[in-house]
């Protein structure tokens, strides 16, 4: 069952603060990536399908969702290949429901009750499919590509949402 679920206002307000840091925000993610290393290599083994910057672009994602957890509190685990690959399938399990990866499939998503920090999953959908302004320097990830960032990012919220205690 998942943990209860970091409100919408504090993922966005903590999401925003990594963007807001810029370069700054560089040897924290370098050291939260290095922490929770069994899925930071689970996740580029299965980048590979991705064009482009799009891999990039996940692994950005990736880092801000761990500092989302990491600025939350609480404590967290680390993540182990065979929890990822659990994820990974748990998450699989809903992608015919999610089909046609089109501009609706947040919609789709939403609708889907099971899934662990359901705001965290928001924020990566507004970011691909939903933010009318881009910033500066921000890359642009092709629609066929969005759903593969996203399918990625929902499997390491479902893993380490697993195994994260929040704060009391």
């Amino acid at each position: 069952m998942p943990n209860p679920a970091i409100s919408r206002e504090d993922v966005h307000t903590l999401a925003e603060a990594c963007s807001d840091a810029g370069d700054d925000f560089r040897p924290v993610a370098t050291r939260l990536l290095r922490e929770q290393k069994p899925l930071t290599n689970f996740l580029q083994e299965n980048m590979p399908v991705m064009k482009g910057n799009s891999g990039e672009v996940a692994l950005y994602m990736f880092a801000v969702i761990l500092r989302i957890f990491d600025q939350y509190g609480g404590r967290m685990g680390k993540v182990t290949r065979a929890e990822a690959r659990a994820s990974a399938q748990r998450v699989k399990a809903a992608v015919d429901q999610l089909r046609p990866f089109d501009d609706s499939l947040p919609e789709r998503v939403r609708a889907i009750d099971w899934r662990a920090q359901p705001h965290i999953l928001d924020e990566v959908l507004w970011a691909l499919y939903e933010r009318e302004e881009k910033q500066e320097n921000e890359i642009d990830v092709p629609p066929e590509q969005s759903a593969l960032v996203f399918l990625l990012m929902w499997a390491a919220v479902e893993a380490l949402d697993a195994r994260w205690r929040p704060p009391r």
